[in-house]
């Protein structure tokens, strides 16, 4: 694919997200973005093959999307504990699809067997790597690949069921209470400290009363 054809469709493509984020699937009719990207309906089709075609490819600019936030929020406070990454982890999922609801309808509403785009594939590869983490760090109960399809599905039956709530009656504390409970299904607690580990603290506590 040439430079300009490229530029072409991520304009049409930036376009049709505004579309979709103020009015929903229903506004991103060919013609509308058409007109709004001010070519005509055959260039549309040229540049998508069609309306599935567009919307395919508006799902994978999605998911774009949200892994460059999810990837840039981890990025920014890393936690030693994997197991506290997989609770922020869930908390950016449901805060995108509750900011970009349209959106993530269109990327996990719709999904069909065998056409996830790249961008998904790479947003799962993350929760992979996440789940990867705790389990080098022995705090998995189960193997790396269940956990990964029980989070996935939780948080994405989590979020789509908020999503179908009126804002003003949206309860946070159940996909809190979700995340706590599938999370707690999935992993194990810390390690208990060490018999030295213990008799370092103990020292260092006398120490510190001996000083005060």
């Amino acid at each position: 694919m040439s430079e300009e054809r490229r530029a072409a469709r991520r304009q049409v493509l930036q376009v049709a997200a505004g579309l979709l984020e103020e009015g929903g699937s229903e506004a991103v009719s060919t013609r509308a973005v058409a007109a709004a990207a001010g070519i005509t309906a055959p260039a549309l089709y040229r540049l998508f093959d069609d309306k599935d075609g567009l919307l395919s490819e508006l799902a994978a600019y999605g998911f774009e999307t949200y892994l460059a936030e999810k990837r840039e929020a981890l990025a920014l406070a890393p936690d030693d504990d994997p197991v506290a990454d997989l609770h922020r982890g869930w908390d950016l999922h449901v805060d995108f699809g509750l900011r970009h609801p349209a959106f993530y309808v269109l990327m996990y509403g719709t999904v069909r067997p065998g056409r996830r785009p790249p961008a998904a594939d790479e947003a799962h590869a993350l929760l992979v790597s996440l789940l990867n983490r705790a389990a080098d760090a022995g705090r998995l109960r189960i193997p790396v690949a269940p956990a990964t399809r029980v989070i996935h599905a939780a948080t994405t039956g989590a979020t789509l069921a908020l999503i179908g709530e009126e804002p003003p009656h949206r309860d946070l504390t159940v996909s809190a209470r979700l995340r706590d409970t599938v999370l707690a299904s999935v992993t194990t607690d810390p390690p208990a400290p060490t018999a030295p580990d213990l008799a370092s603290r103990a020292l260092a506590l006398d120490a510190e009363q001996l000083a005060g």
